[in-house]
């Protein structure tokens, strides 16, 4: 587990930009990633009738959709325990699987940090 008050401050950047998009969004999740050049990409759930995605895999979409070539941080702002498997490997395909993944309750906190991989 990692405390919210021990995060790189880049990694605490994140954190808040994912727990902004789910509460500007009034969506389950809020999600964000950073790429190898700092650039970050924002993102919520995603609940169409012809398309469901998790806020972190619209998140890893929208890197890659911006000519991302790599990840070195995730984030999740989510009322869950943690995060699917799904999602880490999403993170892990572009990423690598020593990415980490901030798990963060809807108040910021973060609750745990898992690798991708």
């Amino acid at each position: 587990m990692t405390e919210s008050s021990a995060l790189d401050p880049e990694d605490r950047k994140i954190v808040t930009l994912a727990r902004s998009a789910r509460a500007r969004n009034g969506v389950p999740e809020g999600a964000a990633v950073r790429d190898e050049t700092g650039r970050t990409y924002v993102a919520g759930t995603v609940d169409l009738s012809s398309l469901k995605l998790s806020a972190l895999r619209t998140a890893v979409a929208m890197a890659v959709a911006s000519g991302a070539k790599s990840l070195e941080a995730a984030a999740v702002v989510t009322g869950a325990d943690g995060v699917s498997a799904e999602d880490r490997a999403a993170v892990r395909d572009l990423g690598g699987p020593g990415t980490p993944v901030h798990v963060a309750a809807p108040d910021g906190t973060v609750r745990l940090t898992v690798a991708a991989g």
